[in-house]
Parts: structure tokens; C-alpha cells; sequence
């Protein structure tokens, strides 16, 4: 059987079913609790014995997902547990569908493989559901996924809704089944509508709102290049340690992946480079602090989500156990699910799903068979009872009590912390028992018959956080994951509080708080291979945190994927880097080996690049060196910076613009209170943004008292002076800038010295610009710090200056009537540009005979038509159209059409009459 990854319109079709699955599964299941009394303060008069027990198991169920009860009322919140009511039954049904696909799903009786059909046959004779049954012969399949005991899938669905979702189950093409990346949408999908709901609220992510925010569906050659740069690497470096002649002798990179693959594993993302001498190594380096052996691996997704790096990791490992101990596929899969993965995971609904996954692509290698016990666990449970109650699960032995009491400590806040808890910082107390140690007590009490529905809920949960935190407290080889995102202001106070004490440094976003998390989860030597956003390798916040990385780890991989770099999110939201770095010292020679492909506009061109883009090696001694300690493909030791020679400064924000700013001509004069206020510009101009007045009251008047709160007055040093304004989003257009207050908005660069406006003004205007500056900055608005820390090379830039502006900067001028500097001529100020540029150069325009036509110092060109040829310039022959010989007045007219953002060319000067 084949298994491809589905297609765009495979994707929708699932995105459709699981979205209207949720909804129907959801309404039916607030529907059944309500019938079961379970939010009532008793029980109906009607219910039976067996309708009642099943309402105590339920609340006791909601209790401890959170749930708040009502100790005055007997009333239960049942928001919680009709998510988990609904969650259950549809992906049960699902997973018994993909089971049935894939010849997996099996009778749980005569152990052996029935199809849909067969269940339809089977049902008839029973007098059951066909989806009821297939269900639950997927159940028994999967028994530590769904309990047997889970009084949610005792719940009976109202008919109808029952009924909506078997025909979602049912109408899904049997191809997506078979998709290799189908369970991985199957949760983003499940969380779509509650992510763009909690989005678009604008609250603070809490413990109800973070699962669904920080899903994100991690692309396979993401997954491939890191697990290729990190486990691949390793395994090449072995083999061409085995055999020098192949580092020496291969033609290509193609040469030599072809040459270290294994069946089923081509490495096809694995990267070479050549040393000095002329021999091939991975590019991320060998991973010599790693283990020898595959067997000792050890290796972690701490943000699991849907398995989707667990199941690429399993598919590697056994690839690598197969051929270093020539055992069976069985002995192998066995031993890589017990031995080398591990996984954690906030949301409990995404544990199940990942731990399906994985069983999934076992099974899919070696058929149905039993497995040993996943090491995979939920991070994300909390105790949600009272402390004492908790640690009376104990019994009397202190030890064991103090086990648990520490257990409830630590995940108290687990759905807001999830992976980020810590326990080895608390190692040392020999009298609390080691959560292994807890496991057979808890074991114990789940095997007892006990009409204490809550005690047992409670164990439950205890047995989940012993596995999670015994995973926590360990250390691995390999840490790989797509770190979830969510800026500190997005935070509620528990994630707030936590990532300012504990990840100080990195405390301006969850994820750089994880990047810290994965590489103390390491090994000495060993390694993470991570998914994150660019910011944090150049953003002036996280410059503390870069000089820790870069002095303490040894940086292997950079991989810039920048915007579009996933499938189902357009435009510049997401914007990310693949990482790799490992938990030691870096030697001083070590090189970084990075691959930019930020301008490939689509997924699959950015895959395509990341295998066959030239190869960019940096010292990681030169990134120290850098502005902020900035990571950068490219090195700037030695250069002379801009910085050096000019300041940028950051505009006022007034907190209410709508109340302080306006645009100019809403005055009939400028007043007294009021300032002309510099603003961005679409494109690069020579005198543009000059629309609005602020009523600044010289800073100390309304706008001061009522904005205390938002109000930043920034940027006075640079009143007054010459400079350029940059507008900090997309290509970075600027203008000149001729002392007003600005915005913020824009950034404005002052050179220190006058004379120079005119070269910085060439080089801002200038494609070099721009391109310096998103080396070292790729978020989508630039931070005004960094605008002036790239390199500038002062000499040729005044040399440009000289031949372009010989007497200096144009004065400021506007044809625009919305600008400020418009001077109320109707000239040309409705016509286009190459109107008064014809009508400059001494064209008749409209063609007629007549007297000569006004300069036009918006465009530099004051005075053209009235040089002479003792000055060296030639005017254009308005007669034959052609323009003159001189260069310098071709240079010119090419400046002018460039500032404003219009192409040119030499034919151009023949159309304008």
C-alpha cells in the first residue's frame, strides 16, 4: 500500500467533515448530559439504577477536567466535559474508519480483519449501529487510548446527531485514509473554529484557549530536514568514518546520500559540505557527544501534537536498528516504540491522537499485533481537587505521600505550562518517592472496586502525571519539535509569571521559553532540532538570550524559511527558522551551516531549496560579534556600520490618533497648537508621508494627560534635522526627512554629520538597503533598532551622491496635493510623472508652441533645462524626441523615475511627445 500526502482538495473534504463533526458531536453531547442530569443538582425521578451511576461516574469525570461544581446548588458545569463527550465518540468512529482502511481494524473476538462492510453485515445480525460496532472493535484495539472504564464513551448520542456524523464518517473518500499526513490535520481541523474564535476575542491565552491557538500543522519537509540534519548526520557520519575513500571520492551530495541511505530512510533533506582538504562531512556536523549505538538513543518531541516528528522519528529509528542489529521488522519496531521515543503533549485530546498515529504506522510495517507500552504522555492534566484528597490515594506511607504530594505541586498549573515543568529542578529529596515508584500504588487503586467514582478519576489522572512527569524528569539524545507560538503579551498571568521567573531571557515569547526547555531536556552532547519563529535570532528582546545560546551551545544548522512556508497560511504571518544546536560548548572554529530560502515563494519551492540551495558557513565567533549578537548568514566582522555613522530614532505614538492627528487640509491654517507630523510612504519618494498635523500642544498639554497610559514621546533628538524616513514594513520605502515630529510608524536615520544626508539618502533609497537590513531583520514590521546596524560603505556612497546631487539634496517639493508641500499650482498636479519630467526637459506638452515650463524640484532636476553645455549637460532635443548624448542627463532622469518607483529606459524620452 502506498501512502501519499493528501492532496489541497483531500484536505478540504477533511477539513469540511471533521469542522461539521465537531459541531453535531458537540450539540449532541450537551444534549445526552442534559438528559442524564449530570448539570442538575439530582437525579431525575426517572432514572434508573445504571442511568444514575453512570451520572456519578460523569460528574466525577467533569470534576476532574475542570468542571466547577456548585457546593451550594449540587449544579455542575458541563462545558468541559461535553467537549470531551463529543471529542471521544468522533474520533473513535474515525479511528475505526482509518483502521478499516488499512486492513487494521479487527474483530475483537475472532482476531482477525473486517472491513466496513463486514461491520454492516455483522450489525444487521446484532441490531446495532455498523459505525457503533466497528467502533467499538477500534476500542479494544486501542486500549490505552480509550479507556474501558471512560464513562464518556458511555454516553449514548441523541439519534439524530448520532446519525449526521456516521454519514460524515462514511462520505470521506477511502484515499484520505490512507494519506500519510491525514491524522496530523485531523486535530488542527477539530480546533480550527475555536482557534479563529479565541483569535479574533483578543483575550489572554489561558489553560481553556492555548491548545487550540498554538496548533500548527508541521510541514514533512520541515520534519525531514531536521531529523535528516540531526539522526541522518550521525548516521553518515559513522559511515563515512568507516569508509574514508567515500569522503574523498564522491562527485555530489547526491553521491553521498545515496550511498549512507537505508531501505525505507534516503536522508533525501541530509546536507554535505567539503572541508579544506577537500572531503565531504554533514553539513550539521557528526554528533560525536551522541551515543554509538541506535539502541542508546534517545529521543523526544515535547510538543507532540498530532505525532507527526514521533512517527518520523519512529520510521528513522527503525531504519537505524534494522541495519545496526539485523534483527526482524517486529524485534525492530518493538524495540524503538520501547526503547528510543518518547513524546509529551498540553492538549490530552492531541496525546490520544498521537499515540494512534504511531501504533498506526506500526501496524501499517508489521500488521495488527500487541505493542509494548508507548512512552508517550500528557503534559497538560492537572490534579483539579484538593491537596489532601489527592495524597490520600497514598494511604499511610509517607514516602509515597510525599511522592504524590509533589506530583500535585508540580501540575497544579499543568494546562497553562504543559512541557515547560521542570522536575529534575527539584531533585534531591531522598524521602519523596521517585514517580516510578508511584506507578504501582496507583496501579493498585485503579484494580480496586470502589463506588468512589471521584477517587477513582482522581487515580486516573495520577497514574497520566507519574508517566508525563517521569518523561519530564528525563534527558534524551535528540530533542525535535515545532515549538508552539504565543507572544508574552498574549499570556495569561500563570504563563506570565512562570516564564519571567524561570525564562527570563527568553521570556518574550512560549516558544523561545521552549527553545530554553528542549536544550536542558538534552544530554551533555546532545542535540535539538527545532521549528521556530525567526524573531527571536535577531529581534533587540532576545539579545540576552542569543549571547547565552551562542556562548554555552554549539550551534550546528540555521535553515531561513521565512513567510509562505506552510500550506495553509498565506501571506507574512508566520515566519520561521528550522535550528539546530547542541548542548555544549562550541569549539572557537566552529562553522554554522545555514541555507536561506526565504524568497522561494511556495512550500514546495522551499523544500526543493533546502536540498539543492548553495550552503552558507558562518564562524559562530563572528555572530557574538554582531549588532545584538544578531545570527546572520552573512558575516559582517570588520565592516564599518552604519550606526557608527548615523542614529535611528523611533516616532511618537500618540495613543489616540483619531482624537490628536489629523490630515492637514481638515485645518484651514496651521494653528498654533498644531504640528506638521511626518508619516510612511507606499513607495520610495523623494518628499512623501506628509499628510498629517498632530495637535501637540508642545508635549504638554491634553494629549499628554488623557495618553499617560499609551503615549510615548520619542524622537525629539532628530527634530530639526536632515535625515531619511523609513517605513518599516514590506521593501522598506523611504523619503527624506526634513525635520518634522513623525510618527511611529516610521523610523527616521539622522546622519551625525549634515554632510553625509546625501549618501545615506543614496544608499536608503537604494535595493541594498532594504536587502541588508532583512538579513538581519525578517519580521514583518522592522524594529527601528534595526535599521542602522547593517554594513554602509561611506566613500562609495558619497561618490554616488556627488554624481547625482552635486549641489546637495533637492529642496522640498510636492506636485502632490495632499501633501503638505503642495504649492497650489495646478501644473501637472494631476498629470503623471513623465508629464513634468517632458515638461522639465523642455517638451511642449500639450504639443504646442509656447514659452518654457516651470522646474520640478520634486524630482531633483531644478534647473535642468536652463543648464548650458558649459556646464556639461546637454538638453534634450525637443525637436527629433531623442534624448542627448550626456550621460549625466540620463542619469538624472533614471534617478528621478527610480525615487519615484517607475522603470526607465532611453525609449521612454521618445514617447513623451
Amino acid at each position: 500500500m502506498t501512502f501519499t500526502a493528501l492532496t489541497k482538495d483531500q484536505r478540504n473534504l477533511l477539513a469540511r467533515a471533521v469542522t461539521k463533526a465537531r459541531t453535531e458531536a458537540e450539540a449532541g453531547a450537551g444534549a445526552a448530559l442534559v438528559a442524564l442530569a449530570v448539570d442538575h443538582h439530582e437525579p431525575f425521578k426517572h432514572m434508573d439504577d445504571s442511568a444514575r451511576k453512570l451520572r456519578n461516574s460523569l460528574r466525577a469525570h467533569g470534576r476532574q477536567l475542570g468542571d466547577a461544581l456548585d457546593t451550594k446548588r449540587g449544579t455542575q458545569e458541563i462545558v468541559r466535559l461535553a467537549h470531551e463527550v463529543a471529542f471521544e465518540h468522533w474520533h473513535r468512529m474515525l479511528f475505526a474508519r482509518f483502521l478499516a482502511e488499512n486492513d487494521l481494524l479487527i474483530h475483537s473476538d475472532a482476531g482477525v480483519a473486517v472491513s466496513i462492510d463486514d461491520c454492516v453485515d455483522l450489525a444487521r445480525e446484532q441490531g446495532k449501529s455498523p459505525w457503533e460496532l466497528a467502533a467499538s472493535f477500534a476500542q479494544s484495539s486501542l486500549p490505552a487510548i480509550f479507556r474501558k472504564d471512560d464513562p464518556a464513551l458511555m454516553v449514548t448520542l441523541p439519534l439524530e446527531r448520532r446519525t449526521e456524523i456516521e454519514k460524515l464518517v462514511t462520505d470521506l473518500p477511502p484515499e484520505i485514509f490512507t494519506g500519510s499526513d491525514a491524522l496530523g490535520w485531523v486535530y488542527q481541523f477539530w480546533q480550527a473554529e475555536k482557534k479563529d474564535e479565541v483569535n479574533a476575542a483578543g483575550n489572554k491565552i489561558g489553560a481553556d484557549e492555548l491548545p487550540s491557538v498554538t496548533q500548527l500543522f508541521t510541514e514533512d519537509y520541515m520534519v525531514d530536514f531536521l531529523l535528516d540534519n540531526t539522526l541522518g548526520a550521525w548516521h553518515a557520519g559513522k559511515v563515512l568514518a568507516a569508509n574514508p575513500k567515500l569522503a574523498q571520492s564522491a562527485e555530489s551530495e547526491d553521491a553521498l546520500r545515496s550511498a549512507v541511505s537505508l531501505p525505507g530512510c534516503p536522508w533525501k533533506y541530509l546536507r554535505f559540505i567539503k572541508d579544506q582538504d577537500g572531503t565531504w562531512k554533514p553539513a550539521a556536523g557528526t554528533f560525536d557527544g551522541w551515543p554509538k549505538t541506535a539502541k542508546e538513543l534517545k529521543c523526544l518531541d515535547p510538543c507532540m501534537g498530532s505525532g507527526h516528528f514521533v512517527v518520523a522519528m519512529f520510521e528513522r529509528m527503525v531504519a537505524l536498528r534494522l541495519s545496526e542489529e539485523h534483527c526482524t521488522e517486529l524485534e525492530a519496531v518493538e524495540r524503538v516504540i520501547r526503547d528510543n521515543l518518547f513524546g509529551l503533549e498540553i492538549d490530552p485530546r492531541c496525546t490520544q491522537i498521537a499515540a494512534f498515529n504511531l501504533a498506526l504506522a506500526a501496524w501499517r510495517r508489521v500488521g495488527h499485533c500487541k505493542l509494548p507500552a508507548m512512552n508517550l504522555a500528557c503534559s497538560g492534566l492537572a490534579p483539579n481537587t484538593r491537596e489532601a484528597d489527592w495524597v490520600a490515594i497514598a494511604g499511610s506511607d509517607s514516602k509515597l505521600r510525599n511522592g504524590m504530594e509533589r506530583l500535585y505541586r508540580l501540575f497544579k498549573d499543568a494546562p497553562v505550562l504543559g512541557s515547560l515543568i521542570n522536575p529534575r529542578a527539584g531533585e534531591g529529596d531522598l524521602l519523596v518517592a521517585a514517580f516510578h515508584e508511584l506507578q504501582p500504588l496507583l496501579e493498585k487503586a485503579l484494580a480496586q472496586e470502589t463506588k468512589d467514582d471521584t477517587a477513582h478519576e482522581m487515580a486516573v489522572t495520577a497514574r497520566g502525571l507519574a508517566k508525563a512527569a517521569e518523561i519530564l524528569a528525563d534527558q534524551f539524545t535528540l530533542v525535535a519539535t515545532n515549538v508552539p507560538y504565543l507572544g508574552r503579551a498574549k499570556h495569561d498571568d500563570v504563563l506570565k509569571d512562570y516564564c519571567e521567573r524561570v525564562h527570563p531571557e527568553a521570556k518574550s515569547d512560549l516558544a523561545t521559553c521552549f527553545v530554553q526547555r528542549s536544550i536542558t531536556s538534552c544530554t551533555k552532547g546532545g542535540s535539538v532540532a527545532l521549528v521556530t519563529p525567526q524573531s527571536w535570532c535577531f529581534q533587540t528582546n532576545y539579545t540576552d538570550l542569543r549571547e547565552t545560546l551562542l556562548g554555552d551551545a554549539e550551534w550546528n544548522v540555521v535553515a531561513r524559511l521565512g513567510a509562505r512556508a506552510f500550506e495553509t497560511i498565506g501571506g507574512e504571518i508566520v515566519n520561521v527558522n528550522l535550528v539546530g544546536l547542541t548542548n555544549q560548548k562550541a569549539t572557537p572554529g566552529n562553522v554554522i551551516s545555514g541555507v536561506d530560502v526565504t524568497e522561494d515563494p511556495s512550500p514546495v519551492e522551499k523544500a526543493n531549496g533546502l536540498r539543492t540551495s548553495k550552503l552558507i558557513q558562518v564562524l559562530q565567533t563572528d555572530q557574538l560579534a554582531n549588532p545584538d549578537a544578531r545570527v546572520n548568514l552573512e558575516s559582517i566582522a570588520g565592516k564599518k556600520l552604519l550606526r557608527d555613522l548615523a542614529n535611528g530614532w523611533q516616532g511618537i505614538a500618540s495613543s489616540d490618533f483619531a482624537r490628536f492627528g489629523f490630515v492637514f487640509w481638515e485645518l484651514p491654517e496651521l494653528l498654533k497648537c498644531w504640528r506638521f507630523q511626518q508619516s510612511t510612504v507606499e513607495s520610495t519618494i523623494l518628499f512623501g508621508g506628509r499628510e498629517h498635523v498632530l495637535y501637540w500642544e508642545d508635549g504638554h498639554g491634553v494629549m499628554t494627560e488623557v495618553c499617560q497610559e499609551g503615549a510615548t514621546f520619542r524622537g525629539v533628538s532628530a527634530w530639526g534635522k536632515v535625515g531619511v524616513v523609513v517605513s518599516q514594513m514590506g521593501d522598506l520605502p523611504v523619503t527624506i526627512y526634513t525635520g518634522e515630529i513623525f510618527d511611529n510608524n516610521s523610523s527616521v536615520i539622522t546622519p551625525g554629520d549634515p554632510s553625509l544626508a546625501p549618501a545615506l539618502w543614496c544608499f536608503c533609497q537604494s535595493k541594498d538597503y532594504s536587502t541588508e537590513v532583512r538579513k538581519i531583520d525578517r519580521a514583518l514590521k522592522v524594529t527601528n533598532s534595526s535599521l542602522s546596524k547593517i554594513p554602509f560603505d561611506l566613500a562609495h556612497w558619497q561618490t554616488v551622491a556627488a554624481e547625482i546631487y552635486p549641489h546637495g539634496l533637492p529642496k522640498p517639493f510636492s506636485s502632490d496635493p495632499t501633501q503638505w508641500l503642495f504649492n497650489g499650482h495646478p501644473a501637472g498636479a494631476d498629470q503623471p510623472l513623465h508629464v513634468a519630467v517632458a515638461r522639465l526637459l523642455g517638451y511642449q506638452w500639450p504639443r504646442q508652441t509656447g514659452s518654457s515650463f516651470p522646474d520640478c524640484p520634486a524630482l531633483g532636476l531644478d534647473g535642468l533645462e536652463n543648464h548650458t553645455d558649459d556646464d556639461g549637460i546637454v538638453p534634450i532635443n525637443p525637436v527629433r524626441g531623442e534624448p542627448a548624448a550626456d550621460e549625466r542627463v540620463v542619469a538624472l532622469l533614471r534617478d528621478a523615475y527610480k525615487s519615484a518607483g517607475i522603470a526607465f529606459d532611453h525609449s521612454m524620452i521618445g514617447k513623451l511627445i
